[in-house]
């Protein structure tokens, strides 16, 4: 970060939380954006930002289309819309696991606009163990090998909320669900970022998360993804919302998961057919 980010991300007073007021989303999607720094560790252009408007202010992160490196697998110009979609996804289902996130005009073009989240450096969700279970707690995803001499077993926290974000990559088809992508808050909360890599309508996941890999959903999973597939036919506002976001192929795929997962009633397990962990894992 520069020395302005610094500055800005330590600065509570500029962070509304997320989920808090309706008024975040007129904030991010109204408000002046300043770029204030770019996030260089990023394979896309990211700018940190302050987005000001009618007397309220924050911090948020920028990412233009314009500066969207070409994948094979994704049509160019697509990653924005891919984020908004999977803010959409999770309100949807009621869990509050993005960030808020809007597509708008910036200084440079057309970009999706998130809020900022400072994650808690003391949480930990992710961990290497030298057992060959993961623990009291922890949900084991493989083994990892650590240098040359040494395999550890990765393992991953057994939280609820983290078990949430397992079922919607499922939903949205998560390609690259790093660690680094997780943000556990001081306040107790967790959120997803970096999803401009979903809603592909090939089986994609590719994810961290495979510690509860075909066991049953819970309960509360199966009511959201319920809710979900009612609010997903045709006609209505979030369809029609997704369909300013993504093809009509990605969209039917989107519906075809959801049915896949309750009739199934259980987590997903990796294919074969395509990498399972994302490359580099953090």
């Amino acid at each position: 970060m520069s020395g302005d980010q610094d500055r800005l991300a330590a600065d509570p007073s500029r962070r509304p939380r997320p989920g808090g007021p309706d008024g975040v989303i007129d904030l991010l999607a109204r408000g002046e954006l300043t770029v204030r720094g770019r996030i260089r560790e990023a394979s896309n252009a990211v700018l940190y930002c302050s987005v000001a408007y009618a007397g309220e202010e924050a911090d948020c992160v920028y990412k233009p289309v314009a500066g969207e490196r070409p994948l094979w697998d994704f049509p160019d110009g697509t990653l924005a819309r891919r984020e908004v979609a999977a803010y959409e996804l999770s309100e949807a289902m009621g869990w509050g696991l993005v960030p808020p996130t809007v597509l708008r005009e910036g200084p440079y073009g057309e970009g999706m606009v998130q809020l900022w989240v400072e994650p808690d450096p003391s949480a930990t969700l992710l961990a290497l163990v030298d057992d060959e279970e993961a623990g009291e707690g922890w949900k084991a995803v493989g083994p990892a090998q650590v240098d040359e001499d040494r395999t550890a077993l990765l393992v991953h926290a057994d939280a609820p909320q983290l078990r949430r974000l397992a079922v919607l990559d499922a939903v949205i088809n998560n390609s690259d669900r790093k660690g680094g992508h997780l943000l556990p808050t001081a306040d107790g909360r967790l959120y997803g970022i970096d999803h401009g890599v979903s809603f592909h309508v090939d089986d994609k996941l590719r994810t961290l998360l495979w510690g509860w890999a075909g066991e049953e959903l819970t309960d509360e999973a199966t009511a959201a993804l319920r809710t979900l597939g009612e609010r997903l036919a045709p006609g209505t506002p979030l369809a029609d919302r997704l369909a300013a976001l993504l093809t009509g192929a990605e969209v039917t795929a989107l519906r075809r998961r959801v049915a896949v997962l309750l009739e199934a009633g259980r987590h997903p397990v990796p294919t074969g057919q395509w990498p399972a962990i994302p490359w580099p894992p953090v």
